[in-house]
């Protein structure tokens, strides 16, 4: 197999960002800045990174890889005070595993002649690879196939009949240095919020609890009539003092069903361990949305979970032809778990 021919010679980055406190704004900000050293960005909003194909971005700045790497990690820190790993190389995959050995303030750039893809995989653990899983790793391991250097040296047929065809092929070209899967440029995953700002400094853990479900009522109303649901929810409680703490979770399964979403929520406040704190403000934001469409449920032994889908559909259909005030607090949900 020819794997010099059809290879293109591209500069791919994946960046990490290292925050001190994470929000869906600041994530926003710093994809704007790389948008600014190229226009093929990619969003990973589930690990706080992105990819990025600096290709034609090198010689519009006239900058090689590193430079130009160089020249985004320090925009990031002047902007917004943010460090940053990357890694970068002429593939997505030699980018991610660039960026995976590589710490926050640091960069690692793999030039793309062979000698340097191969200097850079060959000593690499088989589980370092893009694709290659634990399972895999271990079958691999079985033959005493255990580095990236070894599925290089082993033929194609042979790991055909180890790994099957489509897995094998795509291990081999990778550890060859192909890896044609391209940047993909996206928007910046959209969120919800909600807040409540209290009259005066709040000291009633009761209180906070109810203000928190009403906030759940609220957004899972508003993703439902959006035919939206959410993969995260953030909380951010604001003090007498203005000083802020804030915490964020993901959901089990993406859903926009108020008892799904009231469960995480009051695992977040209960988190916090509040000891008669005087809250101020309580915000709840929904993250990373998503159709509605995409909503995948599990299986259930019992019809309680369709019990309570039928019951907010009803009461969505009461608010929008009556008023929001019509279906009461979220309280009313027997509690999720």
């Amino acid at each position: 197999m020819n794997t010099t021919s059809r290879r293109r010679p591209r500069a791919i980055l994946r960046i990490r960002f290292h925050p001190a406190e994470r929000t869906e704004e600041l994530y926003g900000q710093l994809l704007t800045v790389v948008d600014g050293i190229s226009s093929r960005v990619e969003p990973q909003p589930d690990d706080w990174s992105a990819y990025a194909d600096l290709t034609g971005a090198l010689a519009y700045w006239g900058r090689d890889t590193e430079g130009l790497v160089a020249v985004l990690r320090l925009r990031l820190l002047a902007l917004h005070g943010v460090r940053c790993s990357a890694g970068a190389g002429p593939t997505r995959s030699i980018a991610a595993m660039a960026a995976d050995i590589t710490p926050p303030g640091a960069a690692t750039v793999v030039g793309d002649t062979l000698y340097e893809i191969a200097a850079f995989l060959r000593t690499k653990p088989a589980s370092a690879l893009p694709g290659i899983g634990p399972q895999t790793a271990k079958a691999l391991a079985r033959y005493g196939i255990t580095t990236i250097g070894d599925i290089a040296d082993t033929p194609l047929a042979t790991l055909q009949r180890i790994l099957g065809t489509t897995a094998a092929r795509q291990a081999y070209e990778r550890v060859h240095g192909i890896d044609e899967r391209p940047v993909v440029p996206g928007a910046v995953p959209r969120s919800m919020s909600a807040g409540h700002r209290y009259g005066r400094d709040e000291l009633d853990p009761d209180l906070h609890h109810a203000t928190l479900l009403g906030l759940v009522q609220e957004l899972g109303a508003r993703l439902r009539t959006g035919g939206e649901i959410a993969q995260a929810l953030t909380l951010t409680l604001t003090y007498a003092d203005r000083t802020q703490t804030t915490r964020t979770r993901t959901l089990t399964e993406p859903t926009a069903h108020t008892p799904a979403l009231a469960a995480v929520a009051r695992k977040l406040l209960t988190g916090l361990g509040l000891q008669r704190a005087r809250v101020r403000t309580i915000a709840l934001r929904a993250e990373r949305l998503r159709p509605a469409e995409d909503t995948v449920r599990q299986l259930t032994l019992d019809g309680h979970d369709d019990k309570l889908h039928r019951l907010e559909t009803a009461l969505d259909k009461a608010a929008a032809r009556y008023g929001p005030g019509i279906t009461g607090a979220a309280a009313a949900f027997p509690r999720a778990g």
